[in-house]
Parts: C-alpha cells; structure tokens; sequence
C-alpha cells in the first residue's frame, strides 16, 4: 500500500508543473513515437496470438494476460505504415483509457522521458487531416511523433454513439441562462464527438486545440465584458494537451480573478486510478472519464440547471 500511495503522491506532483512523462518506442524503423505514460499499464513481450475470424485488419489477434482476453493492434498498420512483419521480438504495450483495456504492437521500446507541456507542439499545419499524430516533439534533436490514440481506437471500433433520445430532449427543454461552452481537447476525434454530444442537447461550443489557447480565448471574453459567467457556462478540457495541459489549465484559471470561479470539468480518456486526487490538486470541479456521450451531456446540462437555478 505504501508503494501505490507514493506512486500517487509522486504523479500528483506533476500537476500544475504542467510536465509529462513519454514513453518512446518504434515501429519498425528508426522514427520514434510516443505515448503517455499515464496510459500505460505495462509494457511486456508479445504473447503467443490468437487470430480472429472478422477482425478488423489492425487487429493482430487476441492474447490471454493477466487473466484477461486482449486485444493486440498492430500500431504501424493502425496509423497507415507498413504493418510489423512479425510478432516474434516485438513488444506489447498494454494500456488503459477510455474505459478499456488493449494493447498496440510496436517494434521496440526506446525509453520514458519527462518533458514539459509546453515542448510539446502540434503537428505541422497541413498534416492534420488524416493524420493519426496528436503532437510533436524533440528528444535530443530527434523528432518525437505522438499518437492520437483515440483516432485509432474509433479506427477499430467506430464512431462513438449519440446522446440518447430521453437525454437530448431534456437538453432541449432545460433552461439555463448561459448554454455555451468552451472545449479544448487536441484530438480531432475528441472534438467530433464531443461537439456532436453539445449540439443533441441545445448547446453551444466553443471549440480550441489546446489549454494555452483556451486561457487565451477565456482571458479575451472576460475582458470584453469584465465578466466570464456571462458568456460561458463552463469549460470542458482534456488533460493531455501541447503546450498547456488541463491540469496546468486548471490551476492557471484559478489564479485569474475574472475566471477563478468558472466551472471545470476534466474530460480525459487518462482512466486511471490517480485522476481523483489530480483533479483535487489542480482545483477542478469534476473529472469525467471518456468517452460516454449521455454521461457527458448529463453533466453539463446538470451544471447548466444548477446555474439557472441559484
């Protein structure tokens, strides 16, 4: 127990220093790409794999471990490279977010680096549509290529459903004085999905690409009015973002008198088990785990009413 709660202690650390730590590996040639750490579950060698009839084509097969059935994507196929040859030697990266469990093929494993929020960039503009990148980076002037996990994961598991017809109507028959807000999220899946959940239930959205432009955004609207509440019911923000993360964000917003009291929820696919006292630390609201369009849309409109309300 001592072991987890330092483990706890010394992640939670990170929050407001606006850090990351990056596991790095390849796949199949010298390009290195990289992943949160705080997705990962562990990283081991390939088991024996057992292919499914109808898969889909980037699923390399299925694997008993830890007492559970997973399933392997071959990462280099999944983002359009040219798959692995083989599964013998390569390595398993078992991660967990968005609610489930899987693990992605990958050549080799390089290293876990620690690195600010703010050397992390978004991909060249140009490259975004298509693209599987969420970010770039430099470690020791090689380029880092982040993977937009999400993209994949809807790659093999499609689109995420709608809002449900009971919940969408009673976004449409809730009243709030203020029904707009502000999301900032780097993955274009993201975005999509949230933005479709938003518009089912009567709300407006403002949509940025990472924290440092969602403060940006949030600081000019106070300063046109001298008042966020007027404008923005509340903001909807992902922790893993270029250049300013959500906690970070978080922590910035609550030292803005103009904005130090606007609701925040925390929307992340990072399910793990330190988000509760992240959240806590970086003085949050609430921190919602991807990706359930009803429970999404239930939250804000709870906020919404609650405002209306007061």
């Amino acid at each position: 127990m001592t072991g987890v709660l330092d483990e706890v202690n010394r992640r939670t650390q990170l929050v407001g220093q606006n850090r990351l730590e990056l596991l790095m590996f390849h796949l199949g040639d010298k390009q290195l790409f990289g992943i949160n750490v705080f997705k990962v579950r562990e990283v081991i060698p390939c088991p024996p794999l057992k292919r499914m009839p109808d898969s889909h084509p980037v699923v390399a097969g299925i694997a008993h471990i830890r007492g559970s059935t997973v399933p392997l994507i071959d990462m280099a196929k999944a983002i359009g490279k040219a798959p692995l040859p083989k599964t013998e030697g390569t390595f398993v990266i078992m991660t967990e977010f968005n609610r489930t469990v899987q693990g992605f093929l990958v050549s080799a494993v390089d290293r876990i680096v620690n690195l600010n929020w703010d050397a992390i960039r978004p991909p060249p503009k140009g490259t975004e549509k298509g693209s599987y990148l969420t970010a770039v980076t430099n470690v020791d002037n090689k380029l880092v290529e982040i993977v937009d996990v999400e993209k994949v994961l809807e790659l093999v598991t499609g689109p995420a459903k709608g809002v449900s017809a009971e919940i969408a109507q009673a976004g449409q028959e809730a009243t709030g004085r203020v029904r707009r807000v502000l999301v900032a999220d780097d993955s274009s899946v993201a975005r999509k999905q949230i933005k479709r959940s938003l518009d089912e239930i009567g709300v407006e959205s403002i949509i940025v690409k990472d924290g440092r432009e969602a403060l940006d955004t949030l600081k000019e609207l106070a300063a046109a009015t001298g008042s966020i509440d007027d404008q923005i019911a509340l903001l909807l923000s992902d922790i893993e973002m270029p250049e300013m993360d959500g906690y970070t964000l978080t922590s910035e917003l609550r030292k803005v008198p103009e904005l130090a009291g606007l609701h925040v929820i925390l929307h992340s696919s990072l399910s793990g088990s330190f988000n509760a006292a992240m959240v806590q630390r970086a003085g949050a609201n609430r921190f919602l785990p991807k990706f359930n369009p009803d429970e999404l849309a239930a939250a804000v409109l709870e906020h919404i009413k609650g405002s209306a309300d007061s």
